[in-house]
């Protein structure tokens, strides 16, 4: 127990690197795995780029003509919200077919368009709550309450580390203020060389998104040999206390934290990159955010989350002006994704390289109506889209299918549960084996369901 409680205590020597505002920073420093892939991978990492707030999926990925020739009639169900004016509401935007699939891609996804034969729209996703908070945790932790560890400290536990120089998994946000915050990337239970590293991108100069990164009295060479001398000690204490997995872990994160003074100040340097991959990407938040993400997972970390916020700090929460804001943020969404898709793929990164766009639910296919607001869309959970790519994803499919008028999954339901299943399977994890035993259980990812969606992979 009392190993348990203590064990947050191994990572304060990368948290005083990290400084305050990384949260609970910490590396996953181990350069060994726990268990290794069960069987041969078709990803070696992920980059998760997530549209806090649940995008629309009629207005992006799942057209319903339906909509337009029942516009303004009530819906019924248990799932429909009644207000004044509150009927059916037609996407104003034109969807077109793209790629050899001709797969149907909204007007305001043009970038997306561009890159969609690597890509897999599953059309059917559905979660259990059409709360932000819930939903946010069950899309990364498996679980609607703020108790288990997310999707990428388990994917840390099951492979380790890539890099002993950076951290194995890194969540990029533009500010703290993202809904549930640190409970998303935790490492809960797990131990504690598996949670994130949390970066603050809001200022995107090395040293201030990577706080302490220099030491201002000690040079290199001296620091080197302070550490070689603590590590010395060290391992004579670990040695006696049996190898201690907390301060095993402890001693390899200090190793990392000095490592990351030189390869940080490289890694996280998106100026080093060419003018002409900048405006790839664009000039926002979060397009300097995909930037760096893939300048992380080209040096070797494993797992990489990059919250969605808009130039103006909006998340895609269209409650009001729904038509006006959803094509403000597919513009930079787009853009973004497209470019980051695209620039993975002539690197040759992309066939081992998970990419994911999406949010923790949709939006209703009825308005919702605001006193004195133009009309939004309200939070969907029965049915929304997700797009995948690379990583042994078979492109320029759609999987699923909602009813006609994206109000429920009817065909090839995918709950999170079974994306998640998926996601480990691609890292060469059989999602029923990695497992962790705590409070006297076995706990995993996918709790007691989920299965593997191999319609959508190679």
């Amino acid at each position: 127990m009392l190993r348990r409680l203590g064990g947050g205590f191994g990572m304060l020597s990368l948290a005083g690197l990290l400084g305050p505002g990384s949260a609970t920073a910490a590396s996953s420093a181990s350069s060994a795995s726990v268990h290794g892939p069960h069987f041969q991978p078709r990803a070696k990492r992920v980059i998760f780029l997530f549209l806090n707030g649940g995008p629309s999926h009629v207005d992006t990925f799942d057209p319903k003509p339906a909509l337009k020739r029942h516009a303004g009639e009530q819906p019924t169900g248990d799932l429909y919200k009644k207000n004044k004016g509150s009927g059916f509401m037609p996407s104003p935007l034109e969807f077109s077919r793209h790629g050899q699939g001709g797969i149907e891609v909204s007007e305001t996804l043009p970038n997306l368009a561009r890159v969609i034969d690597d890509c897999c729209i599953i059309r059917s996703m559905r979660t259990d709550v059409p709360n932000h908070e819930p939903a946010l945790l069950q899309m990364h932790t498996g679980n609607v309450q703020p108790i288990r560890p997310s999707l990428g400290s388990w994917l840390m536990y099951g492979l380790g580390s890539a890099n002993e120089n950076l951290p194995g998994y890194v969540v990029l946000r533009p500010s703290n203020k993202i809904v549930v915050g640190p409970a998303l990337w935790s490492n809960s239970f797990l131990p504690a060389e598996y949670q994130a590293t949390s970066v603050i991108t809001s200022d995107m100069r090395v040293d201030q998104l990577v706080a302490n990164i220099r030491n201002p009295k000690l040079g290199a060479t001296q620091q080197r040999e302070q550490l070689d001398l603590l590590q010395q000690l060290n391992r004579v204490h670990l040695r006696d206390h049996d190898g201690d997995a907390e301060l095993d872990a402890q001693i390899k994160t200090m190793e990392t934290a000095y490592q990351m003074q030189s390869a940080a100040m490289d890694t996280f340097d998106i100026s080093r990159e060419p003018a002409s991959v900048r405006e790839m990407y664009g000039d926002t938040p979060f397009a300097r955010s995909c930037l760096l993400a893939r300048r992380l997972v080209e040096d070797g970390v494993r797992f990489v989350t990059v919250y969605y916020t808009s130039s103006d700090n909006q998340p895609w929460d269209t409650h009001e002006n729904h038509d006006e804001r959803h094509r403000k943020l597919c513009a930079d969404g787009d853009r973004a994704g497209g470019a980051l898709i695209a620039d993975l793929k002539s690197r040759g990164l992309l066939d081992d390289t998970l990419v994911i766009w999406g949010g923790e639910f949709g939006r209703t296919p009825y308005a919702e109506q605001r006193e004195g607001k133009k009309s939004g869309r309200d939070h969907h959970h029965t049915a929304f889209s997700t797009l995948l790519a690379g990583g042994g994803i078979r492109g320029g499919t759609v999987y699923g299918a909602t009813d006609e008028f994206g109000m429920h999954a009817v065909e090839n339901p995918v709950h999170v549960h079974d994306l998640h299943a998926t996601i480990l399977h691609l890292l060469g994890l059989d999602h029923e084996r990695l497992t962790y035993r705590y409070a006297g259980r076995d706990f995993r990812l996918t709790d007691v369901s989920g299965r593997v969606v191999k319609e959508i992979t190679t």
